[in-house]
């Protein structure tokens, strides 16, 4: 039997012949993946069941005795509205099928319709009680702004308030079988987000990582769906993909914008059908995974260049989530070098360091294009030298310089506000000056070369000026 794609519901079928339930009941689970399926043979039941357990989609016969299909549609409609309804029929019947339709029936089947016509009918409806269950819940946590599970994102270093929103769409996404895309600079935690969406996600399986950067097709191919034995020179014996290693769990597939078109394809396809062939096999193996994916490139830029393809971008952005970059929740460094003052000194094997005042002032004029990991090596590389009761500044002003001057004006600060604009009367330029440096100096606790680096001016200006300012 196939694990079921769509843990968090059921579906009821309804007939009064046992022969045709369980005929259905085989041709879901083996062609749809679709495994929590309850069976009823008598229509006056179908409420009691609806009542006592959780039922995303019923898929009921038109005619059988007591209460005939139309009758139950109609009972449906009124108490449970959410549930999807398939009507079966043994005849097509334009008019009864219309008749339906406006009771609130999802679909129509011919029960000597094409096994892939019911199948396909049947996944349409659940993706629909899916994406109207999944609109309800992100709209209500965006509302409420509430976590249910924190401690999943107990990882995440965070106090902003736009992180805090992605963690409530990704406890609002977490359960759904549709994939995930995960975007933002290298550096941002997408990895850490889609641990997070693994614990939330209620998969029993483990959390697979792939990093697809770089891989050929075939290495790709081979990387993700294994290989039995003799398919290739030197495949002496059969290998598991990591599609088969994340069955009942979450694969995570790093750096997707790196894809080459011909692994594109295959990825659509294992998405699509949800099924893949392991390299030399004819029998295709079911995806039991939920899958989730990041990237740090612009999909929807690299789709426009004709670099990635649009069908696999649209079915990969279902779900999808912008990481913000540190520079933009500034906010947090102060926090994030905290905790990673004494994440390092434990490591090391030190004294947790104090930081002097200034430090996260200091740092938050710096743009972080390397984000929360650059901090993080920042912080580890300091600690690593650090040697007094008070943390050197020193490592820190190197680091910030040495980035800059590699990278260039582009690193700078965003521009800010006028701070003057709300002034009634503005000051001289000498008492603004006077001002600044000694609120720099306040803020760098004595520190002149730090003072002198929130100012953006160098240590010999920063002299003068002072010479000046007590002259």
């Amino acid at each position: 039997m196939s694990e079921t794609l769509y843990p968090d519901f059921g579906v009821l079928l309804v007939d009064d012949e046992p022969d045709w339930l369980g005929s259905l009941t085989l041709t879901l689970e083996t062609a749809g993946g679709i495994s929590n399926i309850t069976t009823c043979s008598d229509s006056r039941q179908v409420l009691s069941i609806l009542g006592e357990k959780r039922i995303g989609l019923v898929m009921l016969d038109l005619t059988m005795p007591h209460l005939s299909g139309e009758e139950v549609l109609a009972q449906i409609a009124e108490h449970y509205p959410d549930t999807a309804v398939i009507i079966l029929s043994g005849l097509n019947q334009l008019e009864t099928a219309v008749r339906c339709m406006r009771l609130g029936a999802f679909d129509y089947c011919v029960k000597t319709d094409e096994e892939e016509r019911i199948v396909g009918s049947v996944l349409r409806a659940i993706r629909m009680v899916e994406m109207k269950a999944e609109f309800q819940e992100v709209s209500n946590r965006l509302i409420t702004r509430e976590l249910s599970h924190p401690e999943a994102f107990s990882a995440i270093v965070t106090g902003d308030r736009s992180m805090l929103d992605v963690f409530s769409y990704i406890e609002a996404v977490a359960k759904s079988p549709q994939p995930l895309l995960i975007t933002g600079e290298s550096g941002v935690g997408k990895e850490l987000i889609a641990q997070a969406v693994h614990r939330l996600s209620g998969c029993r399986g483990k959390l697979v990582t792939v990093n697809v950067a770089g891989l050929d097709d075939t290495v790709f191919a081979d990387t993700l769906f294994g290989h039995v034995r003799g398919a290739f020179t030197g495949a002496d014996q059969a290998r598991r993909g990591m599609v088969e290693e994340a069955a009942d769990g979450t694969l995570f597939l790093d750096e997707i914008g790196d894809l080459s078109i011909a692994s594109q394809v295959k990825l659509l396809r294992l998405l699509q059908e949800r099924e893949y062939f392991p390299l030399g096999c004819d029998l295709p193996k079911r995806l039991r995974a939920r899958v989730v994916v990041a990237t740090h490139q612009n999909l929807q830029a690299k789709e426009g260049e004709g670099k990635f393809r649009r069908d696999l971008y649209y079915r990969l952005r279902t779900h999808r989530v912008q990481i913000p970059a540190l520079r933009e929740r500034r906010g947090d460094i102060a926090l994030l070098l905290d905790h990673f003052l004494a994440e390092a000194a434990e490591a090391l094997g030190k004294k947790k360091p104090t930081p002097p005042k200034g430090l996260a002032q200091f740092l938050s004029t710096y743009s972080f294009p390397g984000n929360v990991r650059e901090l993080r090596a920042m912080v580890y590389d300091a600690v690593s030298v650090h040697r007094d009761r008070m943390l050197s500044m020193d490592s820190f002003v190197k680091a910030v310089e040495s980035a800059q001057a590699e990278a260039g004006p582009s690193t700078a600060a965003p521009p800010r506000q006028n701070p003057f604009s709300g002034f009634d009367e503005l000051p001289t330029f000498s008492d603004a000056a006077a001002f600044l440096v000694q609120e720099a100096l306040a803020r760098a606790n004595g520190n002149q070369t730090l003072a002198a680096r929130l100012l953006g001016i160098s240590q010999p200006a920063l002299s003068k000026r002072l010479k000046m300012m007590h002259s």
